[in-house]
This record gives structure tokens, C-alpha cells and sequence, in this order.
């Protein structure tokens, strides 16, 4: 690799802190600080995904042209300012609270960034970090993510989040290296934020709990939608939207929601780890149907204004899955990519790959066979079997080591139908918020006992969370009914075919969680009460290794199919190092470790 154009993407201080490392437009490396620190979504200067970044390339400081921040904080500062007067007096105590850390911490980021980097890479001259920094809107870094790294020459883009500095929602269009913008919805009416102001009022954790709520909807009925379009939002036929905001807290308050919105709903918010009602159920079915109503009208307009055959998707909206899958069965564009790490983090990867294509008006070459630029998304680091072998010796564990990948892969496998569930600790960690199989948990998706078990012995966490499937690319459309729709991210849903079906009209007369314990189909444990499931497709050019063993364990078993859920417990991060998979292996119920090609057995 040359010495030039190395650029250094940073996202941090708010939350979800991550650094990727683009070189002539090429991801070299991208990692998120909370894998280092064991901190969920530490949102702290990202020092160790720095140093990761800087190993995998082989370089220092002195290599790096750029260095990208993914939003511009007094842009930030002024929406957070100007929010406060317009609703003064109220919201002086969270003012109080907010504004000495802004201008202590945040506002002269700039400053923030120097200092860091100085004091962590012994650069004396400060000089020589503030000229290589540069910052992108917020906005503008999700865009750039969705279209830069996607496999398509021009493309319409579609950014959805909770909010940057103003704009919550763009349209814009990508063109080679250039992203024009079309239309804008800006704070504080935002999709994210009505979907964090539910999660919230279902007693889960904003910015990590959107997802439960997500797969707690297939439970519930959808008997609150009309009362949400009625009181809370206000939905046009373009998709823009506006937000009813006497009934929320974000601007001014410590909370999502307020008292009328308890009023609306006769109750307060569900206290966290407290029994999911009905209630919760029948709320979540009815706000994903609001927002799957406002992103198809989105889209809509998007190809209206675009005119493109090709559609991208960033921001943190973008990882609703089950949405992701209308607009597929929508058909206004014929292909659709969405960002892996659509929410923040993916913004260190989006300013790096601006600065390149932007502002330097490099060229984008675009890959001939249409595949993303992302490489499976495997930008994380990785570790070599002499270093797996030098962890296990030190710590004196017991381990079997296999001669070959096909004496390993057998052994594996022969492990998963007996039963065990398997940690898998191979290759290169994934960046984004999915498991992609390097950092997964494994097991056997025909074990109708297996979802229970991964949920509460494993995973320490709700009962009623579905699991996803692993599959190979070539096979999807045999079991699932989706047809030429490739999902490598876990970022689409798919019906599972009905000749895999089983007693269809005996869920009919159950309710809520009733539904949990049912045996649905010939792979329960992938399977969710709808029939959905969070396809993975596995291709053999991204991940061989994975590949060989669905391969395999489809011809013992006649299924190329395997439960894969991230590789970590309830409120940890997925984890990183063998050590980090030795440690969760231990905390858990789980049977094998297969780290590298070393094989760990609690019966060792």
C-alpha cells in the first residue's frame, strides 16, 4: 500500500463510537470502541479502534491524510440552543444539565479531538492534527455510507434516524462520487425518535431496545394504529410527516414521553424487566405498521423524485429489517442496498469515504460482479491460531486442536446435532451490529427446545426474542419466499415457505406469549410466530469457512441452515478477543467454544 490517502473516519461522544480506515477509497478496517472497552455503546474517543485500524494497515499517525469527524457539533449546539429558548421555561432542568457538558465537552470538539489524539499518539505539534481535520454534517456521513461503499454506479438515498444537527430525514441521490440533496424533514419530527419514544414507553433502553420492540410486534395487534395517526402523528401522502409534540419530552425533558402521553394510553410506562403485557404487544404491532406506512410513502416519493432503479438506506431506521423487507415487496426499485452499520457508528465509515470521493473528487469504481464494497462486512480484527494457541496455554485451559479445517468443520457439526450450542470465534470481527458468523453463537435450528434455551440460558435475556438464520446464498430461495434478494447484513425478513409449516390453524386460537411454546415449523428455533425470520445468506467468496460448515451440516442433516445470534450475553458487547469468548463461554451454558480451529469442551 502507498503512503497517500489514508483516511481516518471517527465517530464518537455521543454514542456507539467507532473508527474506520479508507485507503484509495478502499475499507481497510473499521471497529467499533465498545469491543475494546467491553462497554455497551461507549460513545468515549475511540483510541482502540484507532490502534486497531492503524495495526491492520500497518501504519501510524504520520500515514494519515484526513481525519473525519460524522457530524459538525455547532450545528448540533445551535438545534439543542435554539430548542431550548423556543420551549422556555420549560426544560430548565435538563438544560441546566445539558448546556456546561456541551461547552465543556462537545461544542469545541475540534479542540477535544486534537488533544486526544496528541496525548494518545505523543504528537507535540498540534498543528499537525488540526490541519488534517475535517467535518461532515451528520446527515451527510449516513448518506455517504449507504452510497459509497454500495454496489451500484448512481443510486437513490434514503437516510432515516433518531437526529444529527437538524435534518432527521433526507432524500438524495448519488451520482459517481457526488450525493446531491433532494428533501429534507427536520427536528424535531423524526421516525427514529417516535420509535425510541415507544420503545421507551415498553420499558426498553432507547438506542439499543428498538429492536425488541421489533420482534415483540408479530405478538400483538395492530388496535392502537388508528389512535397514533390520529393524536400522534400526522402523516402525508409524500411520507413527510409531522409529530404531535404535546405528547412527548425529547426537546426539553429527561424522557421520550410525558403525561399526556400516559393519558393517551391510561397507563404509565412498562418498568423495565417487569412482565410484557398484552398491552405492550398490541403497541408494538401498532407503531411498526405507522412506521412501515411512513417509510413506503418515503420510498415512494424517493423514485418519484429520483427516478433511480437503485435504492440505499443508512441511519439508524434503516436496521427495521421487517421494513427493509416492504420495501422490497413494494418493487418501486428494482435493487436495494442498506448499510450494515447504519446507525452512528457506520458515520466514521460514511465521513472517511465523503473526504475521499467528496472533497478530494476522487472517482468510484464500482465492483463489475455488483457486489457491495464491504467485503461481508468483516472489518474487525482478527487472530491467528498461534495466538488463540498462546491464550488457552497461558490460562492452562484444555483444548483439542484439529489437524485440518475438515477434521474441524466435521467435529463441529457433529456437535450441533447432538445437540450443543456452539460459540464461534473465527476470522475477522464483524462491524455493525449483527453476528455475521465470526463472532456468533451457532446451534441447530430443527431443536424445538433450542430458542428457549439460547434465550434464557444463554443470552440471559426475554423469552419471546426470535433468533436468525444463517443460510447458504444459493439455498434461500428453497426454503424462504424470497426470490433474487441477496441479505449477507441480516437486514431482511423472509417467510419461511409453507411446506416447512406445521399446524398452521392450532396458533389461530393463541394469544400473545401463548404462541412462544408452539412448534410451528420443521426449524422452530429460526422461526418466528409470523413464520418470519432474519435471514443471513453466507456467501463462499466472504466468509469459506462458515460456508463450509452449513454446507456440511446440510448434507448430514438435509438442512443448510443454522440458528446464528451474536456471540456475547445481555448487556455486553459482542465480543472481540479469544479471551472475551473465553470469558462469555464460561458465564454461560454454552457446550463447545470453537476458537480458531481449538476445540473447548466444559466436559474437557
Amino acid at each position: 500500500m502507498s503512503n497517500k490517502n489514508y483516511i481516518l473516519g471517527i465517530s464518537a461522544y455521543y454514542h456507539d463510537s467507532a473508527a474506520c480506515l479508507v485507503h484509495d477509497g478502499k475499507i481497510i478496517a473499521a471497529a467499533q470502541e465498545e469491543r475494546f472497552t467491553r462497554k455497551k455503546h461507549d460513545k468515549s474517543f475511540p483510541k482502540y479502534s484507532i490502534d486497531y485500524c492503524f495495526d491492520e494497515a500497518k501504519i501510524n499517525f504520520n500515514n494519515i491524510t484526513f481525519i473525519g469527524f460524522y457530524d459538525k457539533p455547532f450545528l448540533k449546539f445551535e438545534r439543542i440552543l435554539e430548542t431550548y429558548l423556543s420551549e422556555a421555561p420549560l426544560g430548565f432542568k435538563s438544560f441546566s444539565n445539558a448546556i456546561p457538558i456541551w461547552i465543556k465537552e462537545k461544542l469545541f470538539l475540534k479542540k477535544t479531538i486534537i488533544d486526544n489524539i496528541s496525548n494518545f499518539y505523543k504528537i507535540k505539534d498540534k498543528s499537525l492534527i488540526e490541519s488534517k481535520i475535517l467535518f461532515a454534517e451528520h446527515h451527510v456521513s449516513h448518506s455517504a455510507s449507504a452510497f459509497y461503499p454500495s454496489p451500484f454506479n448512481s443510486s437513490a438515498i434514503l437516510t432515516m434516524d433518531g437526529v444529527g444537527e437538524w435534518v432527521t430525514t433526507s432524500i438524495g441521490y448519488g451520482d459517481n462520487n457526488k450525493i446531491n440533496f433532494l428533501k429534507e424533514i427536520h427536528f424535531p419530527h423524526s421516525l427514529g425518535l417516535l420509535y425510541s419514544a415507544f420503545t421507551y414507553f415498553s420499558g426498553f433502553k432507547v438506542n439499543s431496545g428498538e429492536y425488541k420492540l421489533m420482534g415483540l410486534a408479530p405478538y400483538g395487534k395492530p388496535i392502537y394504529k388508528k389512535l397514533i395517526k390520529k393524536e400522534i402523528i400526522d402523516i402525508k401522502e409524500d411520507g413527510s410527516f409531522k409529530l404531535n409534540m404535546k405528547y412527548f419530552n425529547y426537546t426539553v425533558g429527561l424522557t421520550m414521553t410525558n403525561s399526556k402521553f400516559d393519558n393517551l394510553f391510561k397507563r404509565k410506562p412498562r418498568k423495565p424487566d417487569s412482565n410484557i403485557t398484552q398491552f405492550e404487544m398490541d403497541l408494538a404491532k401498532s407503531i411498526q405498521e405507522v412506521i412501515e406506512e411512513v417509510i413506503l410513502k418515503l420510498v415512494k416519493t424517493t423514485k418519484k423524485i429520483t427516478n433511480s432503479n437503485n435504492l440505499v438506506l443508512a441511519g439508524g431506521v434503516a436496521l427495521n429489517c421487517v421494513a427493509n423487507s416492504k420495501i422490497i415487496k413494494q418493487n418501486k426499485f428494482r435493487n436495494v442496498w442498506v448499510q450494515p452499520a447504519s446507525g452512528d457508528a457506520g458515520g466514521a465509515l460514511g465521513v472517511a469515504q465523503h473526504i475521499y470521493y467528496n472533497y478530494l473528487n476522487n472517482n468510484r469504481k464500482v465492483d463489475s460482479n455488483k457486489n457491495d464494497l464491504m467485503n461481508g462486512s468483516y472489518l474487525g480484527k482478527s487472530y491467528t491460531n498461534s495466538e488463540i494457541k498462546h491464550f488457552l496455554n497461558s490460562k492452562k485451559i484444555i483444548y483439542v486442536e484439529c489437524q485440518s479445517e475438515e477434521e474441524f468443520i466435521e467435529e463441529i457439526s457433529n456437535y450441533i446435532i447432538s445437540g450443543k450450542v456452539i460459540g464461534w470465534h473465527q476470522g475477522r470481527m464483524e462491524f455493525g451490529p449483527r453476528a455475521l458468523g465470526n463472532r456468533s453463537i451457532i446451534a441447530d435450528p430443527r431443536n424445538k427446545k433450542m430458542q428457549k434455551i439460547l434465550n434464557e440460558k444463554i443470552k440471559f435475556r426475554e423469552s419471546f426474542r426470535p433468533f436468525a438464520p444463517s443460510i447458504l446464498k444459493e439455498e434461500l430461495k428453497n426454503y424462504f419466499d424470497f426470490s433474487n434478494v441477496d441479505s449477507p447484513y441480516m437486514l431482511f425478513v423472509a417467510n419461511l415457505k409453507k411446506e416447512f409449516r406445521l399446524n398452521q390453524t392450532d396458533q389461530k386460537n393463541l394469544f400473545g406469549l401463548e404462541k412462544l411454546n408452539f412448534v410451528r415449523s420443521l426449524l422452530p428455533a429460526v422461526t418466528h410466530v409470523d413464520f418470519s425470520s432474519r435471514i443471513q445468506t453466507v456467501d463462499k467468496k466472504t466468509n469459506p469457512k462458515f460456508y463450509k460448515l452449513l454446507k456440511h451440516f446440510g448434507k448430514k442433516t438435509g438442512y443448510p441452515i443454522l440458528v446464528n445470534t451474536s456471540f456475547n450475553i445481555r448487556g455486553e458487547p459482542i465480543v472481540c478477543s479469544p479471551e472475551d469468548a473465553y470469558n462469555c463461554f464460561i458465564k454461560t451454558n454454552m457446550d463447545i467454544l470453537a476458537l480458531g480451529n481449538f476445540i473447548i469442551s466444559k466436559k474437557s
